[in-house]
């Protein structure tokens, strides 16, 4: 089959439509609200809240396509199956439909002729095998078997494979359905070959989870009151897999990127090459998406992840051809690809391309600052002979790893560099230092990475709610171009990102802590409307960050007093406080710089 991307995207969005479900947009790459997370991970982030309780405006059924990024794996990128930006495709029930509809969903999009056409003969599907804690999953083999699939193609699977758990230690979990596709050459698959046995011939594409079950603090799996589906197939392989292609390098999604490459470096895309043209298409085209929802190359979480991308891909670039200023028409390529299916891109063109520009030059003084330090090193071999008349020929490897950790200057440069000079590099130890490095790095982003569920408590909707109101005051006293750019809230404090050059004065952050207490004071009232969002967005009294990732029928947070003066009103997904009543006093513990015109500021509610 030849199909594109395109066309598999259109196809999954057009069969949900058709089943009732409303299309939502993506929401942005950094994730609004969650203090432990870098980046959207996975489809179900964002809709956390209508997962527990929340009322979507859209409706109880869902589809959409979700930008997601991992760099956990970074260091694997340029292999047939890693990508660090990667596009999700969903379809969701919020107390509506549940295991019969979803499979039946799957099966026949999966099989139709008029959607995907997948041979069902390809097919086999695993279910959870049941434990102590809940049962084993008969319900969705039996469903399965209904639809065609033989029981031979069924494999049960334990918790490790077939359990979405919760996403911090408490909330909705259940046991899921996992679809794979059989990657083997013959035609048809043995009759004795399963997930279970055999494992390296199927490749899983679709995930079908039942949200069932819902996780106490004891432990305990208790039957949940209202019951969710969450299903997620990965665009990038799904698209691999129809094309009949072993790695997604091969697909649409990225052979005109690479073919841009070839004709950037007059060279030929083979073997010799792979590696580092696959480097730079994934961490140019991540790179186009994460500046296209706000981020810029800088030194700390989400910034310092682009900065690092983009750098890889310069020095991969490096390999190949010493010629600076590369990425503008790789970027450009992304971009038309982009600019029609996400409004960002199209809205941050030139900033894209700006950032990407000003990144490459300055890490070009980067690599300037690392040659001045090898010939320093030089320079150090030198002294060191007339000093002791012996000749030492290998750089040990704590001088060359200080090169790459605090220059970023490449290993493979001080290789070809030392060649030159009859010099060697002691490689042992510096892939010691090395590999420490990275298991730093790695514990590090595990403990970013971790799943958290924002909560519902009192205190951390209250501090919610107190966002809103800073924001509005902020505004006033900085200007109405002053908006959000990230908050992170938990019950103790809440921290807040907005978008201003300069430190905040004394006497204004003053003001604004005096502005809050006393709406507090007022025993405020927080409206909530449902409007359009087209209205929304002529309705220049209401304030809102990250447009495009709002549905078409949004919410409308008012505070207002007992006398209906209007305290703020912005547009927002998350729970919010009735009234402002018994809520403590607010107090601004810090105002600190972010990163480049992000301010943030650390706030309590004491009580």
């Amino acid at each position: 089959m030849n199909i594109t991307s395109q066309e598999i995207r259109k196809k999954f969005i057009e069969f949900f439509k058709e089943h009732g479900h409303s299309v939502i947009p993506s929401a942005p790459v950094v994730p609004d609200n969650d203090p432990t997370v870098l980046f959207t991970t996975a489809g179900m982030h964002p809709l956390v809240p209508y997962l527990l309780w929340e009322r979507h405006p859209l409706g109880k059924k869902l589809v959409n396509y979700q930008k997601c990024i991992r760099t956990g794996d970074i260091d694997d990128v340029w292999d047939n199956s890693h990508l660090t930006f990667f596009e999700m495709l969903w379809n969701w029930s919020l107390w509506d439909y549940f295991k019969k509809e979803s499979i039946k969903y799957s099966f026949e999009l999966l099989t139709s002729p008029k959607y995907l056409w997948i041979d069902k003969n390809k097919l086999a599907v695993t279910v959870f095998a049941g434990d102590e804690d809940a049962p084993k999953d008969e319900e969705s083999a039996i469903i399965w078997q209904e639809m065609w699939m033989p029981k031979t193609r069924i494999s049960y699977m334990s918790k490790k494979d077939n359990w979405w758990w919760p996403a911090g230690q408490t909330g909705p979990c259940g046991p899921d359905t996992e679809i794979f596709y059989r990657v083997g050459k013959e035609q048809n698959p043995p009759v004795w070959s399963t997930v279970e046995t055999d494992e390296k011939n199927w490749m899983e594409i679709w995930n079908n989870v039942f949200m069932e079950y819902i996780k106490d603090e004891g432990g305990k799996f208790n039957l949940a009151s209202m019951q969710n589906v969450d299903t997620g197939m990965g665009i990038e392989r799904i698209t691999a897999v129809l094309n009949g292609k072993i790695t997604v390098y091969d697909t649409d999604i990225f052979t005109d990127i690479i073919e841009v490459i070839e004709n950037t470096l007059s060279k030929k895309y083979d073997e010799n090459t792979k590696k580092s043209m696959r480097i730079i298409a994934d961490h140019t085209r991540t790179s186009v998406i994460m500046i296209s929802d706000g981020i810029v190359p800088s030194n700390v979480d989400q910034w310092y992840v682009l900065r690092r991308l983009l750098r890889r891909a310069i020095r991969e670039w490096n390999k190949l051809w010493n010629k600076w200023q590369f990425l503008t028409p790789i970027a450009n390529k992304i971009i038309s690809k982009f600019e029609d299916i996400y409004e960002g891109v199209k809205k941050n063109k030139q900033k894209i391309i700006s950032e990407i520009e000003k990144e490459e030059k300055q890490f070009l003084n980067t690599l300037e600052n690392g040659l001045k330090e090898f010939d320093k090193l030089l320079k150090w071999f030198e002294i060191a002979f007339e000093k002791t008349w012996k000749k030492i020929d290998i750089i040990s490897g704590d001088k060359a790893f200080k090169l790459y950790d605090t220059y970023w200057f490449p290993l493979e440069m001080t290789y070809e560099l030392a060649k030159e000079k009859w010099l060697k590099v002691d490689e042992e130890w510096f892939q010691e230092a090395f590999k420490k490095h990275q298991e730093l790095s790695r514990a590090g982003a595990e403990q970013k990475f971790k799943w958290w569920l924002a909560d519902n408590s009192e205190l951390t909707t209250a501090l919610h709610s107190v966002t809103h109101m800073m924001l509005a005051w902020l505004r006033k006293y900085l200007g109405t171009d002053v908006h959000q750019k990230w908050s992170n809230i938990t019950a103790e404090r809440l921290r807040f990102d907005f978008n201003y050059g300069e430190k905040v004065p004394t006497e204004i952050l003053k003001k604004v802590e005096d502005y809050v207490n006393d709406i507090i004071s007022k025993n405020c009232t927080m409206i909530l409307e449902e409007i359009k969002k087209v209205d929304a967005e002529q309705d220049k009294t209401i304030e809102w960050s990250f447009w495009e990732k709002y549905p078409e029928i949004v919410k409308v947070y008012t505070m207002k007093d007992s006398e209906w003066n209007v305290y703020s009103r912005e547009l927002c997904w998350w729970p919010h406080i009735d009234n402002t009543s018994n809520m403590g006093r607010f107090k601004i513990i810090k105002e600190e710089s972010s990163s480049a015109w992000v301010r943030r500021i650390k706030a309590v509610l004491e009580k």
